[in-house]
């Protein structure tokens, strides 16, 4: 185990950096935090964890909401683009979930990447702070700590000079020829609201065959960020995809479970366009919306 130093220098980082093409991922994987402060009145918190890297203008990825726990173990696993070992960062934030209002943060800290040596895992014990500064006062009391495993895997020579998007599409030896792979990342959802309770997963159909996300409790804007794999004999242009985000409750016999609206997409645009991301109004929901991710990677072809 390592354990991070509280005076943590924070580099300068050149803007210019985050235009350069990916160089490797970054595996993250979300262990446990250890001492948080109760932020609630009822003398309790509910944490969750963003991450994402310096120099990177993507969104940042959220653990689950983890209710009424100083003591979270998630152990949520993330993968993030690196373009700059040397110089980015990965920045963690904790924040206290509210169901009205401000999430209040907890605490925050950077983890530098130069740090990491590549396909090496490496645990760090990092300290949360109140704010960026190593030498704000602020930081002198103790906010916890949060336990993290990195591994950055960096890209083959052979791949550095293909284009990043390019090099992601092709399916792997293997596939049926004239087929190829159907990836659907499934992100987050948004306004979900069940009429007995709302601890929603994702059900992911395609031509019969059935995924199911991980159920996210109490959330009604949960984040999945799952990713599933489907290999066909040949290219989905006529097909559909469907997803349903169901609710589930073992507390209510009655209503155990309830679906809380669906939506079933075209393969054709993805197939044509090898990549969409786009955000889904759900069907049979006021408000409900997913975030859905499709890349189709076509067999390589016959050498």
């Amino acid at each position: 185990m390592y354990l991070w130093p509280r005076t943590l220098e924070v580099p300068i980082l050149d803007p210019t950096k985050a235009q350069r093409k990916p160089v490797g991922i970054l595996h993250v994987k979300i262990l446990r935090a250890t001492k948080l402060k109760k932020k609630d009145l009822l003398g309790a918190s509910d944490p969750y964890v963003k991450l994402k890297l310096s120099d990177d203008r993507t969104p940042s990825k959220k653990t689950t909401v983890k209710h009424k726990n100083l003591n979270p173990e998630w152990n949520e696993e993330f993968n993030l683009t690196i373009r700059d070992p040397e110089t980015q960062m990965l920045e963690l934030k904790v924040y206290d979930w509210e169901q009205v209002g401000k999430h209040d943060r907890m605490g925050m800290n950077h983890v530098p990447l130069k740090e990491l040596t590549p396909d090496e895992p490496k645990e760090f014990t990092v300290d949360l702070l109140k704010t960026g500064d190593p030498n704000d006062p602020q930081n002198e009391k103790s906010r916890g700590q949060i336990v993290i495993q990195l591994t950055y895997k960096a890209f083959k020579e052979e791949d550095l000079g293909k284009d990043f998007e390019d090099s992601m599409q092709q399916a792997p030896k293997g596939t049926p020829a004239g087929g190829g792979i159907l990836i659907v990342r499934v992100h987050e959802g948004q306004d979900l609201e069940g009429k007995h309770h709302t601890n929603p997963f994702v059900r992911v159909i395609f031509r019969g065959e059935e995924r199911k996300t991980k159920t996210i409790k109490k959330n009604r804007d949960p984040r999945w960020d799952e990713q599933f794999q489907f290999v066909v004999e040949e290219p989905p242009t006529k097909d559909k995809l469907h997803l349903e985000v169901v609710s589930s409750s073992s507390r209510s016999l009655l209503h155990s479970k309830e679906s809380l609206g669906y939506v079933d997409i075209n393969l054709n645009d993805v197939v044509n366009n090898k990549r969409t991301n786009e955000k889904y109004n759900l069907i049979d929901s006021k408000h409900g919306r997913i975030l859905v991710e499709l890349l189709w990677r076509a067999a390589p072809p016959k050498s």
